[in-house]
C-alpha cells in the first residue's frame, strides 16, 4: 500500500518540495507509492505528533527539519518525546541560512554591520518567522557572540517579514537562499554571509561567517526523514539505503539545486547523533538569549 509522508506545513514551501522530490525517486526504488499528507500547525508538531501515534510497520514517515529540534530545544511540554518516539532514516539535504539586509543599510560586510549595530543599539530591527523559529535562535547566536544590541520582530512566517525587509520596514533578517535569491540577484537586497561551515555552492563568493570573524558559528537548515519508533529495523535499514541511492541520482542532486540545497546524506546513527546534539546547542542558544521555554 502506498507510504504515507506526513509533512507538518503547508504545501509549496522548501519542506514540501524537497520531500516530494525525494519521494519520487525513492518510490520508484521501492515498487511503492509514496504520498505526501500535509499537516500543518503548531509549528509543526502537530503533523509530528500524528506520524509518533501511527503504527509502526514503516508506512507512516515524518519529513523533519531545523524546526523540529528547535522545537524540542525550546518547548517546556511537548506532545512527544523528540529523540524517544521517533527512529531517523537520514538526512536528505541542506542548505546555509543567508544574512541579508536592506541596501539602504551601509553594510558591506558582517563586520560592518557588526560595527553599525555598536553605534546604533536597539536601531536595527530583524524579522523571522516567530519566537523560537530557526531563524531566531540562529540570529540571537549571532547577536551573543557579536554584543551586539539589535531588535527581534517576530511573524507569522517568513514571507511577511521579507516583505516588510524589501519595504524597508526592517533592516535584517536570517533565512534560506531559495527565499531571498530573487531579490539579492535583483539587488532589492543585500547577502551578507551564510551560516553553513562553508560556502554555498550557489552562492560562491558570499564568505561564511566563521570566515567573517565568528568562529565555530554555525547555522543551516536542513531536511530529513523519520519514522515512528519500534519501527523494525530492517524497514528502516531499507528506507534509509534507499533514501542513500535517491541521494546520488544526477536527477535529485539537480532538483534540489533549483531549491538551493545540497544532499546531505548520513547514516542512521549520524543522523540520531545530529539531532541529539543541535537540541543541546540550541537550548544553550536559548538559555544564553533569555529565551524562555514555552
Amino acid at each position: 500500500k502506498p507510504i504515507r509522508i506526513v509533512v507538518p506545513v503547508p504545501p509549496g514551501g522548501s519542506n514540501d518540495v524537497l520531500t516530494r522530490i525525494t519521494a519520487q525517486v525513492m518510490s520508484v526504488a521501492l515498487g511503492q507509492p509514496m504520498v505526501i499528507d500535509n499537516r500543518a500547525g503548531a509549528a509543526g508538531m502537530i503533523g509530528a505528533d500524528n506520524v509518533a501515534k501511527s503504527a509502526p510497520d514503516g508506512y507512516s514517515l515524518l519529513n523533519i527539519q531545523a524546526s523540529f529540534v528547535a522545537n524540542a530545544a525550546l518547548r517546556a511540554k511537548m506532545p512527544y518525546d523528540t529523540l524517544n518516539d521517533f527512529v531517523f532514516i537520514g538526512m536528505m539535504a541542506r542548505a546555509p541560512l543567508l544574512v541579508v539586509v536592506h541596501p539602504s543599510l551601509p553594510a558591506k560586510n558582517i563586520k560592518e554591520l557588526i560595527s553599525l549595530a555598536k553605534v546604533r543599539p536597539g536601531q536595527i530591527h530583524y524579522g523571522t518567522p516567530g519566537i523560537g523559529s530557526h531563524s531566531h535562535l540562529s540570529t540571537e547566536l549571532l547577536r551573543r557572540l557579536a554584543g551586539i544590541n539589535i531588535v527581534h520582530v517576530p511573524y507569522k512566517g517568513i514571507a511577511p517579514a521579507l516583505t516588510d525587509l524589501l519595504g524597508g520596514h526592517l533592516q535584517l533578517a536570517m533565512t534560506t537562499p531559495p527565499s531571498v535569491m530573487q531579490q539579492v540577484q535583483a539587488g532589492r537586497m543585500r547577502a551578507l554571509a551564510v551560516g553553513g561551515e562553508q560556502r554555498s555552492v550557489f552562492l560562491p563568493d558570499i564568505p561564511t561567517l566563521a570566515e567573517s570573524g565568528y568562529a565555530g558559528y554555525r547555522s543551516e537548515y536542513w531536511w530529513g526523514l523519520a519514522a515512528p519508533a519500534k519501527t523494525p529495523p530492517e524497514i528502516v535499514n531499507r528506507l534509509a539505503a534507499e533514501l542513500t541511492k535517491a541521494l546520488q541520482s544526477a536527477e535529485l542532486k539537480q532538483r534540489y539545486a533549483v531549491e538551493g540545497a545540497e544532499p546531505a546524506p548520513m547514516t542512521r546513527e549520524q543522523i540520531t547523533q545530529f539531532i541529539a546534539t543541535d537540541i543541546h546547542r540550541w537550548r544553550q542558544v536559548a538559555r544564553d538569549a533569555g529565551i524562555k521555554p514555552e
